[in-house]
């Protein structure tokens, strides 16, 4: 495993407790974006498929993680919170699955950091994708907000 998805790990385990009983593991975090993993077994809802609840976490998860790190290589100090989400669920997960958080666009991401500048604060959107294997079975979307203090 990379180092950056090493120590994105074991922050999220430490830092966010629910991970670890999700069994999430990182497999890929950098500025291009962050996947997460999670098994099937600890996330198992009554009809042996991945619970909504844990694909929702998981992909939370996986944003949070790419503006934690974006924001951490550019100094930020301050909190990130989701101010809310939308999740869309278009097959069962019947497997481990995986969330991916891919960068937003530049411009998005420009318009973010001018107003965090100015403001202390602003708020993004980001997306990511929920994968068993190649089959996507959710799209979820969150708005964060930075706050400095």
């Amino acid at each position: 495993m990379p180092p950056e998805a090493t120590a994105l790990e074991h922050y999220l385990h430490e830092h966010i407790p629910l991970s670890r009983p999700l069994g999430v593991r990182v497999l890929a975090a950098g500025p291009d974006g962050v996947r997460l993993a999670a098994p099937l077994g600890p996330n198992l809802n009554h009809r042996r498929t991945a619970f909504g609840g844990s694909l929702s976490a998981v992909a939370i998860l996986a944003a949070w993680s790419w503006l934690h790190l974006k924001l951490r290589a550019g100094g930020f100090v301050g909190r990130i919170v989701i101010q809310g989400n939308s999740m869309e669920y278009l097959a069962a997960a019947e497997g481990d699955f995986e969330a991916d958080c891919r960068a937003p666009g530049p411009e998005r991401w420009e318009l973010f950091a001018a107003t965090l500048a100015a403001r202390n604060r602003a708020r993004i959107e980001l997306d990511a994708e929920v994968r068993v294997g190649e089959r996507l079975v959710a799209s979820f979307r969150g708005q964060y907000v930075a706050l400095r203090p």
